[in-house]
């Protein structure tokens, strides 16, 4: 039995104190074996808030596996967002350097962010072909046996939440992962808790979504995931400060036909950040 936090959208320089206390004090507490966070670890990417960001993950005294949310490219330097997007992130990456390795398990990235997008918003999730195709090559080559968790920032479809995260190519990157038998897509960025279903043509594929720990907060308290691996199962409880149980915390699927539409594309305007 493994057990993990997964927690998103620390968003530093709009962070939740009380919060990120209370999670420091569960890890110290719990000990589980590592944390995985999925992106959105500053606000608008500024120097300050990644040292910042890299001081606290530095803390928590596991091993943590980190991704990059669309709130980690620069907001206000469109030079670096043209031509070094992931640069502070990188830096913040390797100054954690404490991985988070657990036997039999492997957590392996697939990136939804982009520097720039064929419609206004930005913010919005965006699965590349090489990205995806990365992800896919660095599944195919596990041993046989592996369980594997993908960890994104952007749910790769709707989820039902009050954000949206109208993920490009979303769902053809879970038919894939369908194909590989994934225990289960991690991701955050609409900053409510979901643990849902989802039909593919390759079989279901479970998406389960982390809330905030920021001031940032939309339908739920701010909260994390505290995920227990046995076997091929995982049970998720939605931990929040307010002691609502994990079941009102997790925002239900909704209809598809019920979501509204997508956006066709649109010309690359000046970015908006979610």
């Amino acid at each position: 039995m493994t057990r993990l936090f997964h927690i998103s959208d620390l968003h530093f320089g709009l962070e939740d104190p009380l919060a990120l206390a209370w999670l420091v004090d569960c890890v110290a507490r719990e000990k589980p074996a590592g944390v995985i966070v999925t992106g959105d670890l500053t606000m608008r990417a500024r120097a300050r808030e990644f040292a910042a960001a890299t001081r606290w993950i530095s803390d928590l005294g596991v091993p943590v596996s980190i991704g990059v949310g669309n709130h980690d490219l620069p907001y206000f330097n469109p030079l670096e967002r043209a031509f070094d997007p992931y640069r502070r992130y990188r830096r913040l990456e390797q100054a954690v350097g404490n991985p988070l390795t657990v036997p039999g398990l492997a957590i392996v990235p697939l990136k939804t962010t982009a520097r720039a997008q064929w419609r206004f918003n930005w913010s919005k999730g965006h699965v590349a072909p090489a990205e995806l195709a990365h992800c896919l090559a660095h599944i195919d080559a596990l041993p046989r046996g592996t369980r594997v968790l993908v960890a994104c920032h952007h749910p790769l479809v709707e989820a039902g939440t009050h954000g949206q995260a109208l993920t490009r190519h979303g769902e053809q990157a879970l038919t894939e992962l369908a194909r590989r038998g994934v225990m289960a897509v991690l991701s955050g960025h609409v900053h409510d808790a979901f643990d849902l279903i989802h039909p593919t043509p390759e079989g279901p594929v479970r998406m389960i979504g982390a809330g905030t720990l920021s001031l940032r907060t939309r339908s739920t308290p701010p909260s994390f995931n505290d995920l227990t691996l046995s076997g091929a199962d995982i049970a998720v409880t939605v931990r929040n400060l307010e002691a609502v149980p994990t079941p009102a915390m997790q925002i239900e699927d909704i209809p598809e036909d019920a979501l509204p539409p997508s956006q066709p594309g649109e010309p690359i305007a000046p970015v908006a950040l979610g």
